[in-house]
């Protein structure tokens, strides 16, 4: 019997695609505020260019690869036969939405995962040059990796590995492809010397609270229908947010004596994305479980690039495939029968099989993701040239590349200056991620 398409379904997934593509702006504004003063308003650029350069490539040829049918039965990657969006009517379903709608939907979720990497790379790389990067990015990273894990005939799929929405996807490809493009450009002027703090914690504040937002219709709208399911990843969404600001805020209070409004936003993220991937798999006892852990193991994760000499500028190897990575594994101890209809982990007594699958998939797709960015940025830094000079990073990529600032009058109320009595002088650099933005 063919699909039909459901009101309240597409009434959901409508509502969740809007709340996805707002996360890309909540993202520019997180970044914006983590940089220095100098560097806003790229940042900022650097995500809202990725909506319009994803959404020719996701159109085009990304959405057939991603979602259409499996090319010679391999589980690498689809066909070419919705290219352009061929065959696809406004009648015609995808489950029980049109699939116009999961077409868009799933488009949401490529922009953002490009828009990640930029993190990475803050403060130091060509505009030009990310312009190229992102829709080749997307085409030759995130497109076979989708295909893989949520194709139904992707390899990932059929060894049986879970991904409710995007652990494997979108937080480990966004995070090895981040490291890969940290040690392509190399690190930032004063990179280990210089106090980078945030220059605007409210900026920062504001765009966690929008992610946090968009990051409903992330989960709970990859249930594809407004049930029992959705509402289960609603709560779970949520509780995990909670837990891995908490754990974050403890890991402060214990290391450095005081928590922070920087270290709450941190937290928040990490609990979020470590849930992403188990959403759909774990109940509201081990999401909570999830996103504390997720926030206490990522608060220390972050500086390991001061430690071994990357410099990931906002940390998306530290929260993002860090992470994604707790977020993924974890599914093969706590998934729950209830939540899968199927598979159960290790620790709800269902052995370790769904644990081993678990931990094939996520180094196969960092390593995949890792190698094809490095691949891709050296080449792009070989033929184009993918770092400002010296002199554009020095006076600041904004006016270098952009000819404007983000203030008139340098930064609002002298803060984040590091000087005695600015709000985050207290932030010394043995204090280790916020010290260093």
């Amino acid at each position: 019997m063919p699909n039909t398409i459901d009101a309240g379904a597409t009434a959901w997934l409508l509502a969740s695609t809007a709340l996805v593509l707002l996360m890309t702006p909540g993202l520019a504004l997180f970044y914006g505020g983590m940089v220095r003063a100098k560097s806003t308003l790229n940042m900022i650029m650097m995500s809202l260019v990725a909506i319009a350069l994803v959404t020719l490539v996701w159109l085009a040829v990304g959405y057939s690869l991603a979602f259409g049918r499996d090319a010679g039965g391999l589980g690498l990657i689809g066909t070419l036969g919705h290219a352009g969006l061929a065959g696809i009517t406004p009648r015609t379903a995808h489950g029980h939405v049109p699939e116009l709608l999961f077409v868009t939907f799933q488009l949401t979720f490529a922009i953002l995962t490009a828009a990640l990497i930029s993190g990475a790379v803050a403060d130091r790389v060509r505009f030009s040059a990310w312009m190229l990067f992102v829709p080749l990015w997307a085409l030759l990273v995130y497109t076979p990796i989708a295909h893989w894990v949520w194709n139904p005939g992707g390899w990932v799929a059929r060894l049986g590995a879970l991904d409710y929405a995007g652990g494997l996807v979108v937080e480990i490809a966004s995070g090895a492809s981040g490291l890969a493009m940290a040690l392509v450009l190399g690190p930032r002027i004063g990179f280990r010397r210089d106090a980078m703090r945030p220059h605007n914690l409210p900026m920062v504040l504001l765009g966690v609270g929008l992610l946090w937002f968009g990051w409903f219709g992330f989960n709970a709208g990859s249930a594809l229908n407004a049930d029992g399911v959705a509402a289960a990843v609603f709560l779970n969404t949520l509780a995990a947010g909670c837990t891995g600001l908490l754990g974050w805020l403890l890991v402060e209070q214990r290391r450095d004596g005081h928590p922070t409004t920087f270290g709450a936003a941190s937290g928040a993220v990490a609990g979020l994305v470590a849930i992403t991937p188990s959403c759909g798999s774990v109940n509201v006892l081990g999401a909570l479980v999830v996103g504390l852990v997720a926030g206490v193991v990522c608060s220390y994760a972050v500086g390991w690039k001061f430690r071994f000499g990357y410099d990931d500028s906002l940390d998306v190897v530290g929260v993002h495939l860090v992470g994604g990575v707790i977020g993924t594994l974890l599914i093969g101890l706590l998934a729950a029968k209830i939540m899968t209809g199927g598979a159960s982990g290790l620790l709800a007594g269902g052995g370790l099989a769904l644990l081993g699958k678990q931990a094939i998939a996520v180094p196969v797709v960092g390593l995949y993701a890792f190698t094809v960015t490095y691949a891709l940025g050296k080449l792009l830094d070989r033929v184009f040239g993918m770092r400002v000079t010296a002199e554009q990073e020095t006076e600041g990529v904004d006016l270098a590349l952009h000819a404007e600032t983000a203030y008139e009058h340098g930064v609002p109320g002298g803060a984040a200056t590091g000087v005695p009595g600015s709000p985050v002088h207290h932030l010394l650099p043995s204090h280790g991620r916020a010290s260093e933005h």
